[in-house]
């Protein structure tokens, strides 16, 4: 008898009468992008601890936001969502996961969740920061809005060998945000990123809460010509947390390396989370 191959990705559609399977396989959530709906909103988190999660609820309002700006009828069954999400983590046992929330436009009763392994990112991208470059000519129809059409259309940006993301652009050169992440940059004493124009992120709003502590903060974009001038740089996003940022379109930002004030908000956003982390 053949052995039953399983794969390292679980994925279910949780619908009005509870969790179903899919009809396909994948080996990741990145594999099963492709079967994922082009018209939709969706969301992308982990869980910590083995099995703890950060801002579930945001997520989730986010989530419905996305899709009331897309004139998809949404209203989630969190109690079920939570239980269906839960069940799925304890089934494959995995320690810790990273999950995505999918809703289709044209069934947004069914629910697609996936997991996938998580064992956290490499450390070397936060001991040694990474590379960016702008991206002039990739935008979104509606960046306040986490659709997964930009999901499909994001996963199509080819990027240079060694770069690590892609930082979007406005006609006026202003930096917006990456292409998953939120984007900021330290200049002048001030810690600034775009206040419109991008999607709010998750990890953002725990930065707002503590960056005043560690410096002020200005909801105003960065433009291209003053990249020379950044003194430190950094994305934030729900997974990741805070990634120090040393280069963009090859120009080394301070010495090359993560900057003390990087370094400084990573430890206050990392106890904020420690202490705000809750069970699913």
């Amino acid at each position: 008898m053949d052995e039953k191959i399983v794969s390292p990705c679980v994925i279910n559609v949780l619908t009005p009468v509870g969790l179903q399977p899919v009809t396909y396989t994948a080996d990741s959530l990145a594999d099963a992008v492709q079967y994922e709906p082009h018209d939709g909103v969706y969301t992308l988190a982990n869980t910590f601890d083995g099995g703890k999660v950060l801002k579930l609820d945001a997520h989730l309002n986010r989530l419905e936001d996305s899709a009331r700006r897309v004139n998809i009828p949404l209203k989630i069954d969190r109690p079920a969502l939570r239980k269906g999400l839960h069940r799925m983590i304890e089934q494959s046992g995995y320690k810790d996961v990273r999950y995505r929330i999918s809703v289709p436009r044209d069934t947004s009763d069914h629910i697609i969740l996936s997991i996938e392994p998580f064992n956290g990112h490499p450390a070397e991208i936060y001991r040694d920061g990474v590379r960016a470059i702008t991206l002039p000519n990739v935008s979104r129809e509606n960046p306040v809005a986490k659709t997964t059409g930009w999901m499909h259309d994001r996963d199509s940006v080819a990027l240079p060998s060694g770069i690590f993301t892609g930082l979007l652009l406005d006609d006026a050169g202003n930096i917006l945000e990456g292409t998953s992440s939120n984007f900021y940059a330290i200049l002048n004493g001030e810690l600034r990123t775009a206040g419109e124009g991008v999607l709010p992120g998750i990890a953002q709003q725990i930065i707002f809460e503590v960056a005043p502590a560690v410096l002020p903060v200005k909801r105003e974009a960065v433009n291209v010509e003053d990249i020379t001038q950044f003194n430190e740089a950094f994305i934030s996003g729900s997974s990741r947390g805070i990634v120090p940022v040393v280069e963009i379109d090859g120009i080394t930002l301070g010495d090359g390396k993560p900057g003390i004030t990087t370094q400084k908000l990573r430890e206050v956003y990392a106890t904020w989370l420690k202490d705000h982390l809750e069970t699913l």
